[in-house]
């Protein structure tokens, strides 16, 4: 069994970073008014010499039984920020990828601790990460940092349509936390929309600036227009968007970025600017993909697990 239509799912291994984004996904499926699921993945050890005959059950049965103490654990911390939070969870027998990008399909929101034990042993120093986003079909959030309960929601913008969804995702994140949202667009005198420049050294900056400026304010009108009770902010800077971006983000409650863009955003999460990203922000990040309508068939993980999965 997979999370309920339109739960957060947050993803548990017993470290303490995967329990203090338990906690954060508890408040956010509070503020959205959806239940809770958390979520242990566990796969049995592989092995290269005969074993003796049980042992594999036994294997199977600790590991069990240990997930669902993580679980417990995680649960009791949830409730104690958010109590009579509607909270299910299971403990399933797979690998941590594919078993989140299924719980992704009905999943509102996945959502990950910044280091990881167990399963999710370096969800965020090799390609676990990057694979989770890459095929979760609903927006992921990292959970980084203290971010502080009073700052904006930050958005990277850059006029592609990734970033348009980036843009409904953070909309809807700061009219929740009753807070500003801040969109964020980087230029530079030698790129524009990914290619160089013809004459960068003949460029007037300011001339840039205003240019940039004006296609931002044209990005968020339809936005302000959709939430008119919400203030948004327009932070047009020269320079690089992963310093820029972190650089905001020590005073955000959120950074909100697309999987990919144009321009300073391109391969956002493709290679080490992405990875740099969700590395070193000083606040939660959230990671807004395309509709799960338009992932090919290949994108698409098997259906189906071995193993047991208890939920509770």
């Amino acid at each position: 069994m997979t999370a309920p239509h339109g739960a957060v799912v947050a993803g548990v291994d017993g470290s303490a970073a995967a329990v203090h984004a338990a906690v954060w996904a508890g408040a956010e499926a509070r503020r959205r008014r959806r239940p809770l699921r958390l979520v242990h993945v566990h796969a049995l050890p592989q092995v290269h010499t005969p074993i003796a005959a049980g042992t594999h059950d036994r294997v199977r049965a600790g590991l069990a039984e240990r997930a669902g103490n993580r679980l417990a654990e995680a649960r009791t911390a949830v409730l104690a920020q958010s109590p009579g939070l509607d909270i299910g969870t299971a403990a399933r027998e797979w690998s941590p990828v594919t078993a989140l990008v299924q719980e992704s399909r009905n999943a509102e929101l996945v959502v990950l601790g910044s280091r990881g034990l167990g399963g999710f042993t370096g969800m965020l120093a090799g390609s676990t990460a990057v694979s989770v986003v890459a095929h979760a079909h609903c927006p992921v959030v990292v959970v980084r940092g203290l971010a502080p309960a009073a700052g904006p929601v930050v958005v990277g913008a850059d006029g592609s349509a990734d970033s348009d969804a980036a843009l409904a995702f953070a909309c809807e994140e700061a009219r929740l936390r009753g807070c500003a949202l801040t969109a964020v667009h980087t230029w530079s005198d030698i790129v524009a929309d990914g290619v160089l420049r013809p004459h960068p050294l003949q460029n007037n900056g300011s001339e840039i600036d205003q240019a940039e400026r004006a296609k931002l304010a044209d990005q968020v009108g339809g936005w302000r227009e959709k939430f008119p009770d919400l203030t948004i902010d327009l932070d047009v800077t020269r320079g690089r968007p992963v310093r820029t971006l972190l650089e905001r983000g020590e005073h955000a409650q959120l950074l909100v970025v697309g999987c990919r863009g144009l321009g300073g955003f391109t391969g956002m999460l493709l290679g080490s600017t992405g990875q740099a990203l969700i590395a070193h922000a000083p606040c939660p990040v959230a990671v807004v993909r395309p509709q799960a309508a338009e992932l090919p068939d290949a994108d698409r993980p098997t259906p189906t697990a071995r193993g047991a999965e208890e939920t509770r």
